[in-house]
């Protein structure tokens, strides 16, 4: 079982020498530079190199590669994430040794102390909000504190100390660990009942986010929807609504999604024309969660929606990673079905007369297991072709009888999808099927962006060969 952090636990005021065992993630990164800004002793690890490695050794982190007890040192406090295991070296030598063990959250509970925070959450759509909020707020001359979960492309980190009192941070949900900031602004995306295995139920997953709203010592800004509306029920402090319906405080309409979005956006009784530079439908809910919280915290709302339209997108959403005769490759995070169908939809608003081709890498044998039919239906009815490859595993055992041919089963129409679980003979077969003006986009919170490179190869090595029009 991998780690669930203990949230009753009473985190020092001084933490010592921090070791961080996954440091290399883009979260942790962050967390971990935060950490060094604060003047902390840094030191950490990771099974393999990454583009998040070299900024922290070049900011004084100890940076090792592999995961082994040596890597402890003289470390006081170690923080760790849901991701690894009990059995991990480095844990089992801190569990020996009586060092204050903390969850990632715990570690940004901690930075977040005695700060106005202000708190994203919700099922999707969290990095991409947090990323405009921060965005809004730096255009505005506002200097906050954030972490966000992915780097956000026109500051180039997913982190930074801030002379504001503010500090904007994105919350996970899935073990729970949402609840334990301090949160005076909390802000809800969506919500949709995801991570069963730490929740039980929607009943759970729902009370959850009840009470992570009541918790909120300002106000709430949540989105639209029946499993909302439930949530919001119990809360009983200022809340302000966005989306389509009637009746919500900022009311979008006229949404037109090409290789940008422009929608308009109704405010106390006046229409203020609205855009965002990234492709997708979806990303205009995340727009409208970011103007309403900034504007509610008393901020002009035609300079809100000016500082907006600078916002260039996070990391590994919809980022473009290269165009070989006339073939253009993107990466996405997307690893829930919503997700998945989110990010083919965009590309579909961009993508003319060619044809999305997703590159699904499904992420955890237990949600392949639980929600291929979902991914199935997510992909054949909003990309044109799939390509499954094979599972990524992560934190998880395999589990008999689950693979990505779980998902490939899942199609009604068998002539749009292939399992290819080795990357060469599934970047092979990308490259012999696209066409000029298609879009070749990989999907999953795996290591699926490290297929880029070789597709990006294939398709300068192999002419269109295969008729994939069926």
């Amino acid at each position: 079982m991998p780690l669930k952090p203990d949230l009753s636990l009473v985190v020092p005021e001084n933490l010592g020498r921090v070791h961080f065992i996954g440091i290399g993630g883009s979260g942790m990164s962050g967390i971990a530079h935060m950490m060094l800004d604060a003047g902390v002793p840094v030191s950490g690890s990771d099974r393999e190199e990454s583009p998040y490695l070299p900024p922290l050794r070049e900011a004084g982190a100890t940076v090792h590669v592999g995961h082994d007890a040596a890597n402890l040192g003289d470390a006081d406090t170690v923080v760790f994430t849901s991701a690894i295991w009990p059995e991990n070296p480095e844990y089992l030598l801190a569990q020996e040794r009586g060092l204050t063990l903390l969850h990632r959250s715990q570690a940004l509970h901690w930075l977040s102390r005695r700060r106005r925070v202000l708190t994203v959450a919700g099922a999707h759509g969290k990095t991409t909000t947090t990323g405009m909020i921060v965005t809004i707020l730096r255009e505005l001359g506002i200097d906050p504190s954030f972490v966000n979960g992915g780097v956000i492309q026109s500051l180039k980190t997913s982190s930074g100390a801030g002379d504001d009192p503010l500090f904007v941070l994105e919350a996970d949900e899935s073990d729970g660990s949402f609840l334990l900031y301090d949160t005076s602004i909390a802000v809800i995306t969506n919500v949709e009942t995801v991570h069963l295995d730490h929740f039980g139920s929607d009943q759970g997953y729902e009370d959850a986010f009840t009470t992570f709203a009541n918790g909120a010592h300002e106000f709430v800004v949540a989105g639209e929807g029946d499993q909302l509306d439930r949530v919001l029920t119990g809360v009983t402090g200022e809340v302000l609504r966005f989306g389509e319906g009637a009746g919500v405080d900022m009311r979008l309409s006229d949404i037109v999604a090409t290789d940008h979005v422009t929608f308009d956006l109704h405010w106390q009784g006046e229409t203020h024309r609205a855009r965002i530079s990234v492709p997708g439908r979806h990303h205009a809910f995340n727009a409208a969660a970011a103007v309403l919280t900034v504007v509610r915290m008393g901020h002009p709302i035609d300079l809100v929606i000016a500082a907006l339209d600078r916002f260039g997108g996070t990391k590994r959403r919809f980022e473009f990673k290269g165009i070989v005769r006339g073939v253009s490759v993107y990466d996405d995070y997307a690893h829930e079905p919503a997700e998945a169908a989110a990010a083919c939809a965009g590309a579909q608003t961009v993508v003319g007369k060619g044809r999305v081709i997703a590159v699904h890498q499904p992420h955890l044998y237990s949600r392949t297991q639980n929600v291929s039919d979902q991914f199935a239906r997510a992909y054949e009815e909003n990309a044109d072709f799939t390509i499954v490859l094979a599972v990524d595993g992560a934190r998880e055992d395999p589990i008999p009888g689950v693979s990505g041919q779980l998902v490939v089963d899942n199609f009604v129409d068998k002539s749009k999808v292939i399992l290819k679980e080795d990357w060469q003979d599934a970047a092979d077969y990308m490259a012999a099927i696209a066409r000029e003006g298609d879009i070749v986009m990989t999907l999953s919170c795996g290591t699926v962006y490290r297929i880029v490179p070789q597709l990006l190869e294939a398709l300068e090595r192999i002419p269109e060969t295969v008729d994939a029009s069926r």
